[in-house]
């Protein structure tokens, strides 16, 4: 509790620079306490998942608990590096000009008393000089007071960003390790029905007579989904405009239709993710493809109305079969990108570059087979 305690009282010091971003919004003692709360029950979930009725669903919690954890933790190490840096650079500035005034003050300490009692002006000015030296030694120790605070709140960020690596390093293996565990367990779970496979020789067909995803998109249209959901009691997809979580977290690269380097513009979201980031399903959806297509790489289609496919794309490992149902919030698959090591996380942060956002995924959302803007459906901030 200690710990935690003194993680908390860092960080307040830490986020108490202005910032847009939405965990700087928080209280800072709340999201220090929170960050490690979460690594923490991700590790406790992690050694009970094997006993849940749903290993997937299990697993899958865990694994966004530690990405929601470590995202968290980053950004305190990442914010007591450029906290550290502006004090260095304030005090070195101070420093020197402290220590020129602490230069003049000696001299005139070595100087023979009786000069010191003797003036250009008279007694007059005599008088006034010793009232500024009075009024100059408070003003002295008081700097040097707060310049030696400012050495103490170093040794504590510093302190804050070596407890912080040993966290953050156990974090990462655990989220790798959870990772493992999901891809695992989703290898071994039953067959679908038969009634959810579908005709693996016409897809391979309608993929080879396609040029673009709109064509595609418009032959899944015309090719209504096999799957029986009777059984299921789905929600009005219309009604969750606005409210949708991301597939993964991350951060909006490009917007809807908006330009990229090459000048090449796509009708949706490019979303800058972790290495390894998990993609799941923002709401109940029918799997209408999953696999390579065109330039845009591995792609899986989900279908949440009859109205409406969501395209996503860029994924590397890919966890669901064409005709699948799946649940809110269930595991689409991973992100690509070699696994984080506390040292790359710790440079990437302390520079503030966000370069620990090393992969894309491609969010294009279609109502009856014309793309519209998904910030209007999804929560991007």
């Amino acid at each position: 509790m200690r710990h935690l305690a003194r993680l908390a009282l860092i960080w307040a010091l830490v986020w108490a620079l202005p910032s847009g971003t939405a965990l700087a919004d928080l209280d800072p003692a709340l999201t220090a306490q929170r960050a490690a709360q979460m690594l923490d029950a991700a590790a406790t979930s992690l050694g009970e998942a094997d006993g849940a009725r749903d290993r997937v669903e299990a697993l899958t919690e865990t694994v966004r608990a530690y990405e929601e954890g470590l995202l968290a933790l980053r950004e305190g190490i990442r914010r007591a590096a450029l906290r550290e840096q502006t004090i260095l650079v304030v005090f070195e500035a101070e420093r020197e000009r402290l220590a020129r005034l602490l230069g003049v003050l000696q001299t005139m300490e070595r100087a023979p008393a009786p000069l010191l009692m003797l003036h250009p002006s008279g007694p007059v000015g005599t008088a006034r000089s010793g009232m500024i030296l009075s009024d100059v030694s408070p003003a002295i120790a008081s700097e040097a007071a707060r310049l030696q605070g400012q050495l103490q709140e170093i040794a504590e960020l510093r302190a804050l960003q070596e407890s912080a690596l040993a966290r953050l390093s156990d974090g990462l293996n655990g989220a790798q390790e959870a990772r493992t565990r999901l891809s695992q367990a989703i290898a071994d779970r039953r067959v679908l029905p038969d009634r959810f496979e579908l005709n693996t020789e016409a897809m391979l067909q309608l993929m080879e007579s396609v040029d673009s995803l709109d064509s595609f998109a418009e032959s899944l249209r015309e090719q209504p989904a096999e799957t029986d959901l009777s059984g299921f009691d789905l929600p009005d997809f219309a009604e969750a405009r606005g409210s949708l979580p991301l597939p993964a977290l991350g951060r909006v690269l490009r917007r809807f239709n908006e330009e990229d380097a090459a000048g090449i513009a796509r009708p949706g979201l490019v979303l800058a993710t972790q290495a390894q980031a998990m993609v799941t399903a923002p709401w109940p959806a029918t799997v209408r493809y999953a696999g390579p297509l065109l330039d845009y790489g591995t792609v899986v289609i989900i279908e949440p109305d009859g109205d409406y496919l969501l395209v996503l794309a860029g994924l590397a490992d890919v966890f669901v079969r064409p005709g699948e149902v799946l649940p809110p919030s269930a595991p689409i698959g991973l992100m690509g990108g070699a696994p984080q090591t506390s040292d790359n996380v710790i440079v990437t942060n302390a520079q503030g570059g966000g370069g620990e956002l090393s992969e894309t995924l491609y969010i294009e959302l279609r109502e009856e087979n014309v793309p519209v803007d998904p910030t209007e459906w999804f929560v991007t901030e």
